[in-house]
């Protein structure tokens, strides 16, 4: 739980349900963070319009490069946590079966 908690922001840990409930807490995190990297995503496709000819042109490729490695790890932290999402909601469920079933 504490790792889901680090994903939210810092105000989320006043709210006890969130502890009580974890599949809930999965699942706000995990939107959360798809949130975020859909911000990043957006940031990536208009930094250039946004702030071309106010940060010279390696400051913009430094900036595209921030993005790209946040990018990166925020896109591995939405996978993260929906796994522990899904693995929450029990693996008795057929969708988890069918998704985590070892291949040969």
């Amino acid at each position: 739980m504490a790792w889901l908690l680090e994903l939210l922001p810092s105000e989320y840990r006043r709210y006890g349900v969130l502890r009580r409930y974890p599949l809930a807490l999965a699942g706000m995190a995990r939107r959360h963070v798809e949130a975020c990297v859909e911000a990043a995503r957006q940031g990536f496709r208009t930094v250039r319009a946004d702030l071309g000819g106010v940060v010279p042109p390696h400051g913009i490729d430094s900036i595209l490069e921030a993005y790209r490695c946040e990018g990166t790890r925020l896109a591995g932290l939405s996978t993260a946590a929906e796994l522990v999402e899904t693995a929450l909601r029990g693996s008795a469920t057929p969708e988890f079966r069918r998704r985590f079933t070892p291949r040969v």
